[in-house]
């Protein structure tokens, strides 16, 4: 069977934001990802891309700790302004790919993402479930949270935070998978037994193998192959070795092979409306870290977008003939 990268229409939008947690780096990787030649290996795909830009973002001047959690007025602004953007780039026909910023960013993608297709199921690939709520978080940083503000099951556990208006449980437990988990807080661990929520961690990676897993996630959310597909790509998933640039990594995590393949393979429904990259932080490491860091996001990147180990080519290519005289 002939390999071809399928034309698409990719809207690119930079979410370069660090509140969620307390590391300073997510907000340059955005501008990383570009100058390490994002674009122009998309567009060399022969994927009609067009890049809206990064967001703005502003930090909350009476932005104060609310119990135990950090920045909500300045991470709930954020989480508006990206969810009317990924809804406004999913009405124009496009896939959305979303580069972040810490994973707190994934309440205004998802949040916008339901807005513009309400059927919309999550595949989440992590090594941390980012399920705690306020109340069961030990950090009280959000980019720990974002789940727990979208899950509907989870509205009665859910406090009311100022900033956090806006957003509004909106995603069944039954419409979320996880893949890679290797990092589970305690509360996290109760609410995905309590919720019934389908969680392939690197146990079941390592018993099954990642074909396996990938199909187990896509038929647990989408039995029948019809709802739009929302990937949030945490690079923590990999294993540090591989990505070593990043906030919170955890060892014995997905290979690089393993990482491709779900790329490769979500890319392959021809379902996912919206990929988000996130927690590539290039304030992390030295400088050889940083750059195999970025260049392997690109990697997945590439494979989301539809490129293939096995070689692809742009619509309407043809193999050269030699000149006549």
């Amino acid at each position: 069977m002939p390999e071809v990268t399928a034309s698409q229409e990719i809207g690119v939008i930079g979410i370069p934001f660090s509140k969620g947690q307390s590391r300073h780096g997510t907000d340059l990787a955005p501008q990383k990802l570009r100058e390490a030649g994002l674009m122009e290996k998309l567009k060399e795909q022969g994927i009609d891309v067009t890049d809206y830009g990064d967001l703005m973002f502003e930090t909350h001047p009476d932005d104060l700790q609310i119990g135990n959690t950090k920045n909500p007025k300045t991470v709930g602004a954020a989480s508006e302004m990206i969810a009317k953007s990924v809804e406004n780039i999913l009405k124009d026909n496009k896939t959305v790919l979303a580069l972040g910023g810490d994973h707190s960013m994934a309440i205004g993608s998802i949040y916008g993402h339901w807005h513009a297709q309400p059927d919309v199921v999550i595949i989440w690939v992590d090594a941390h479930a980012d399920i705690n709520t306020p109340l069961t978080s030990g950090s009280g940083n959000m980019h720990g949270m974002p789940l727990s503000f979208l899950i509907k099951e989870l509205d009665q556990y859910m406090p009311e935070l100022p900033g956090l208006e806006y957003v509004k449980p909106c995603i069944s437990a039954k419409n979320l998978a996880y893949i890679g988990l290797r990092d589970v807080d305690p509360g996290e661990r109760k609410i995905i037994e309590m919720l019934g929520i389908h969680a392939f961690s690197m146990q079941e990676v390592d018993k099954f193998g990642i074909k396996e897993v990938v199909d187990m996630a896509i038929k647990a959310v989408d039995p029948n192959g019809e709802k739009p597909i929302h990937l949030s790509f945490d690079v923590d998933a990999l294993d540090p070795t591989m990505i070593p640039s990043t906030g919170t990594p955890v060892h014995g995590g997905l290979s690089l092979r393993e990482g491709l393949y779900i790329a490769e393979e979500m890319a392959a429904t021809g379902r996912m409306s919206v990929v988000d990259i996130a927690e590539v932080n290039p304030m992390l490491g030295d400088v050889n870290d940083v750059a195999k860091t970025i260049d392997l996001t690109l990697e997945i990147i590439q494979r989301c977008c539809g490129r293939r180990r096995r070689g692809a080519y742009p619509p309407g290519y043809t193999v050269p003939l030699p000149q006549t005289s």
